[in-house]
């Protein structure tokens, strides 16, 4: 294996265990209404995701159920922080950039032609809806934000984080998924 893969081995607990603060992190930014409406689509989009029933990888699946997750917040951050932030407090732009960093993890692990159609995938979710809610409906309903609002907290204070047992094998398998369901 490599040394990508070494570190991956590090990173991904790390980004188990702050998957609920990442999304109240986002939440955070996309409740600030200067913000352009396309970063915050391309974070409510990303946070949608967390609640769709049909992910590219199974929550329920062992270890890296959640791992999709990350990535797909950490790619939505970085798709966010391409547009004029200056509206955006200080140490929200801070943590925005944080993880829109972070993204470049989640491509040195994918490697470049598999990122690129996740990012694509990434891109297209700030155009989805999940249980009913359009991401352009959460930027722009004052309704609709506080009940998206309500069960992004609702997650982050029950969610609990799967172990994660730094299994080479882990590494494989989350590939294979996204590999596979990836649209081409």
């Amino acid at each position: 294996m490599t040394t990508i893969d070494d570190r991956c081995l590090d990173i991904f607990p790390h980004w188990l265990n702050s998957l609920g603060d990442d999304l109240l992190t986002l939440l955070g930014v996309v409740e600030v209404k200067p913000v352009p409406l396309e970063a915050r689509q391309a974070l409510a989009g990303a946070m949608n995701y967390v609640f769709k029933s049909l992910d590219l990888v199974p929550d329920g699946i062992d270890e890296i159920g959640y791992l999709d997750d990350a990535f797909v917040l950490r790619v939505g951050a970085a798709r966010a922080v391409r547009e004029k932030l200056d509206a955006l407090p200080g140490e929200k732009l801070a943590a925005l950039e944080k993880l829109a960093a972070e993204a470049e993890q989640v491509r040195d692990f994918l490697g470049l032609a598999l990122f690129k159609r996740f990012e694509t995938y990434v891109g297209n979710l700030a155009r989805g809806a999940a249980r009913g809610r359009a991401a352009s409906d959460v930027c722009t309903n004052d309704e609709v934000f506080r009940e998206f609002a309500a069960d992004v907290r609702s997650f982050a204070k029950g969610y609990q984080k799967p172990n994660f047992s730094k299994d080479r094998r882990s590494l494989i398998k989350l590939r294979a998924f996204f590999e596979a369901k990836l649209p081409e």
